[in-house]
């Protein structure tokens, strides 16, 4: 089987992981791999709302039936955690149509939202619409991007050319990821 069909195969699945464990890196991705025709753009953006959404959804569960646990009380006592909270308090709505935009506060916001008395219903549905519209901006910016490269760089016919930086790049991501939490694990 080719490289091509490997990603037109597991292509869509691959985004709606790495948009719920990564985030906005694998989203981009997704969108330079449908500028190439590799993947449908409809296809990406909907599968990275989808695994964002089901990340935050998990996320928002946790902190809803976890926030007695030693390691959530670690969690709660963070900086972030309190940041979180603080602007979910002052305005609940637009917090939760726009942590997934906001550095720092996009994974831990989940988490925050679930220790609070906010129904799961009604932060099930803000968590869709900010989710569609999340997965639509990053995956557009992808697809963007990947005009912009040919334009700069004129037609890429290797697929190599356009996978080992995209690889590359996930690769870094998840290692940064992974790190930033063993730290955390050791300090907390």
């Amino acid at each position: 089987m080719s490289i091509e069909a490997l990603i037109v195969r597991y292509g869509l699945l691959a985004l709606f992981l790495g948009a719920g464990l990564e985030g906005e890196t694998v989203v981009v991705a997704g969108g330079v791999l449908a500028h190439r025709g590799l993947v449908p753009l409809w296809g990406a953006a909907l599968a990275a709302a989808g695994g964002s959404f089901l990340a935050d959804q998990i996320f928002f569960f946790a902190g809803r039936h976890l926030r007695q646990k030693p390691r959530m009380q670690r969690m709660m006592a963070r900086p972030g955690f309190a940041r979180a909270r603080a602007a979910l308090e002052r305005h609940p709505t637009w917090f939760i149509l726009s942590f997934r935009f906001l550095y720092g506060l996009r994974t831990i916001s989940p988490f925050a939202i679930g220790t609070t008395r906010i129904p799961a219903p009604r932060f099930m549905a803000l968590n869709a619409c900010s989710a569609l519209v999340w997965g639509a901006v990053f995956t557009g910016l992808g697809y963007g991007f990947g005009q912009g490269i040919e334009r700069l760089f004129g037609r890429v016919h290797a697929l190599e050319h356009l996978l080992l930086p995209l690889l590359a790049a996930a690769v870094l991501g998840v290692a940064l990821v992974a790190g930033a939490r063993w730290i955390a694990a050791r300090r907390g």
